[in-house]
């Protein structure tokens, strides 16, 4: 049976499965990982870090490939 854990994402508590991607919890809680350069929102694209569009801060750190990390508890993501 899956554990299910709580991150934040813009500030909002948000529950995942864990070993869930930090990308696919963005898309479950509907919220762009990015926002591009004319102010349209962007998220993942090819899945596997390669396109960059999946980049948000996480824990203070930024332009993150989420799609190439997992939930941890307590986890803090700022996107956009």
């Amino acid at each position: 049976m899956s554990e299910d854990i709580s991150i934040t994402i813009n500030g909002r508590q948000v529950r995942v499965t864990a070993g869930c991607s930090v990308a696919a919890a963005i898309i479950m809680a509907s919220e762009p990982c990015r926002l591009s350069v004319s102010g349209e929102p962007r998220g993942p694209l090819c899945g596997m870090g390669i396109c960059m569009e999946c980049r948000a801060t996480v824990d203070s750190v930024p332009h993150r490939r989420t799609c190439q990390m997992m939930c941890a508890a307590g986890m803090e993501v700022v996107t956009g």
